[in-house]
């Protein structure tokens, strides 16, 4: 069975149980929930509260809270009292991880309490244990004995749950079992549902939390088949990406993994964990929502797949990840990383100083380029001529009129599309960009065929639609079953006006599709009134932005590594120092550092654990002391924090993970 999602053609939200936190409603239609996590002390009343209000003021519909044992816990109803006597009866949410008492404290309090089954009964001490059927099922039985209280306070106080597996926190029970895998995550969540099925208590919400889109993105997917073939229901999914981070980079790998599943409908509630103020995730979560979300009216004409009949098999796996098999024409598929071909046609006379947009900047007293970690392999230019020396590795398309123009062709590659390449009337050169427009005019494509037994064409998927992401996944199926391996781009266009919103639109459609395993390579463009809209707002290089936000996608796929990967949490009341100030200053020292992933967490409670697929870790331990990790294991301990970023930074050189800024250019 693969079945996930309702449509793989068009946008349809998955039934749901609907569940009832205070007054809201998640689930069974209703709206994608927006919320967040305060990160003041929660001993902190008037703190906690203000920044609660400040979060709901600009629009989250339910607010997490942590309560990491009994005195917050019951300090839970004195913020819930100064809420409400101030007129917000926003539901409120405790985030209970190691202590159960303190969650059925809290759950006769607040509106929903969220438990973590990998450390609400068992404890992580990175042991591999084998268990027999019997040690098995003896194990679950003592997760019942823990759990069942907690239920039973719900039920009585008519309190909800989250059920939220996180990736990096999976129980050394589950791991012996499973595996550090998007099953053991399915599994780890579905021991506790089970449980709560026995009791009759059904107001739960689930989530399976990762920092690696592409594992949470299955998790999720699993989690789906799992509920409908065991149960014939589904309970409503919470969205999130473990410690995605700050800024430009937070924002695309949260959209690139909630972003992927909200388009195939599954999602009832969202929160993007921003290494930043509470108060800044809200925006993000509201351009998700308003970006994907639509009419199922509004998707039409796209050739339906049957995923629901047991007979109809995909030509992939939607719960692994297997790049789409390709041959390689020059540096595009195969075993190649995907390209990126950086859109500059809206240019007028590209000089070379353009060219620093896009990763190229020219040294004029040594006379060569130098080339960043992102600098871009093509550009496209349109009709326009370049009049200057490119640099070594950079390449050219142009529309075919302008191709036939130049005098040296190594350098340069038409694109055309499909129709006309097909007629042969302009000249061919010996790689061949041909333009499919997916599925925005319906037509029969067996001309695809045609087009594939000439191995100079590199195919370009790109539609006009509404549910674009659908239509060029639908061409993507439409080339594996006729078995067509010539390698694509995708391209990607945006109408919307902010840069905020561009992004979340290029890295949901373009995410969903590398996640899948397809594309060999991206091309983002804006429409004529989306680009001069950003330049009348004096948004600095356009191009820049567009090529940077293509690499960043690739990143946060895990397709392309052109960067320091930072696994950052968001700032919460157990944080033991600034983490925004941290991560700012790990960042500065550390950002020349291609490829490794160091993670910085607020607390032990998201330590060893969130931070599992790091080659690096910066913990918070104590009150100004952090612990340093090399992958899952301690390196030093209770180190003072005014000197833990020179530590780490030694780590790094002791592991040769370190490179000098000088030698890195």
């Amino acid at each position: 069975m693969q079945f996930y999602c309702n449509s793989l053609t068009k946008y349809s939200r998955l039934k749901t149980r609907e569940v009832k936190v205070g007054d809201l409603l998640i689930g069974n239609g209703h709206p994608i929930r927006l919320q967040t996590m305060t990160t003041k002390d929660t001993m902190d009343t008037l703190a906690t509260v203000e920044e609660a209000i400040r979060c709901i003021e600009v629009g989250a519909e339910l607010v997490r809270i942590t309560a990491p044992s009994k005195k917050e816990a019951e300090n839970l109803l004195n913020i819930k009292n100064e809420l409400r006597k101030r007129g917000y009866n926003t539901p409120l949410v405790a985030d209970i991880h190691f202590t159960p008492n303190a969650a059925e404290i809290a759950a006769r309090i607040v509106e929903k309490v969220r438990v973590n089954p990998g450390n609400y009964v068992d404890k992580k001490k990175f042991e591999q244990i084998d268990y027999t059927d019997a040690e098995y099922a003896e194990e679950i039985e003592r997760i019942r004995e823990k759990f069942v209280p907690l239920i039973k306070v719900c039920k009585e106080h008519g309190t909800a749950m989250r059920i939220g597996t996180n990736h990096g926190s999976l129980s050394d029970r589950i791991m012996s079992r499973y595996g550090d895998t998007p099953n053991g995550m399915v599994e780890s969540a579905m021991e506790f549902l089970r449980i709560a099925r026995d009791e009759n208590y059904h107001e739960i919400v689930l989530s399976m939390k990762a920092s690696n889109t592409q594992v949470m993105v299955q998790a999720y997917r699993l989690l789906v088949q799992q509920m409908e073939e065991e149960f014939g229901e589904l309970y409503p999914l919470h969205l999130g990406v473990t410690e995605a981070g700050d800024g430009e980079d937070g924002r695309v790998k949260s959209a690139v993994g909630i972003g992927a599943l909200l388009e195939d409908g599954i999602g009832d509630t969202i929160r993007v964990s921003l290494t930043e103020d509470p108060e800044f995730e809200i925006p993000v979560c509201k351009d998700l929502v308003k970006t994907i979300v639509r009419p199922e009216s509004s998707d039409v004409d796209v050739p339906e797949l049957t995923i629901h009949d047991s007979r109809f098999t995909l030509p992939y796996s939607p719960f692994q990840y297997n790049r789409r098999k390709t041959f390689e024409i020059d540096n595009i598929g195969g075993h190649h990383v995907p390209v990126v071909i950086a859109d500059l046609s809206k240019l007028n006379h590209i000089q070379p100083e353009d060219l620093k947009s896009v990763g190229y900047t020219y040294d004029a007293a040594l006379d060569k380029w130098n080339i960043s970690d992102s600098a871009a392999d093509y550009i496209f230019i349109a009709y326009q001529n370049i009049d200057f020396p490119l640099p070594g590795t950079l390449k050219v398309i142009v529309y075919p009129p302008a191709y036939d123009l130049q005098e040296n062709k190594e350098k340069y590659f038409p694109l055309f599309d499909a129709k006309i390449y097909l007629q042969n009337i302009h000249q061919r050169a010996t790689k061949n960009f041909v333009l499919v427009n997916c599925y925005d005019e319906m037509e029969n494509y067996d001309y695809l065929d045609e087009l594939a037994k000439d191995k100079s064409v590199v195919f370009c998927l790109k539609s006009k639609r509404d549910n674009a992401m659908q239509a060029i996944r639908r061409m993507f199926i439409e080339l594996l079953t006729r078995n067509i391996e010539n390698p694509v781009i995708i391209f990607s266009d945006s109408h919307w006006q902010t840069t905020d919103e561009h992004l979340i639109h290029f890295s949901t459609e373009i995410g969903a599709l590398l996640i899948d395993g397809f594309g060999d390579g991206v091309c983002l463009s804006l429409s004529s009134e989306a680009y001069d809209n950003l330049q009348k707002n004096s948004v600095p290089a356009v191009e820049q932005f567009l090529n940077t936000s293509a690499f960043s996608i690739l990143q946060a796929a895990r397709t392309r590594i052109s960067k320091t990967e930072y696994i950052s949490c968001p700032s919460c009341g157990r944080t033991l120092f600034d983490l925004q100030e941290t991560t700012a200053k790990i960042r500065s020292r550390t950002n020349h550092l291609k490829g490794v992933k160091i993670a910085i967490m607020g607390c032990i409670v998201n330590g060893p654990g969130e931070m599992a697929d790091a080659d690096f870790g910066y913990v918070g331990s104590g009150v100004g002391k952090i612990t340093l990790y090399k992958g899952k294991d301690v390196v030093k301990r209770n180190i003072d924090s005014d000197v833990a970023v020179d530590e780490l930074i030694n780590l790094l050189k002791e592991n040769d993970a370190w490179v000098d800024v000088d030698a890195n250019e």
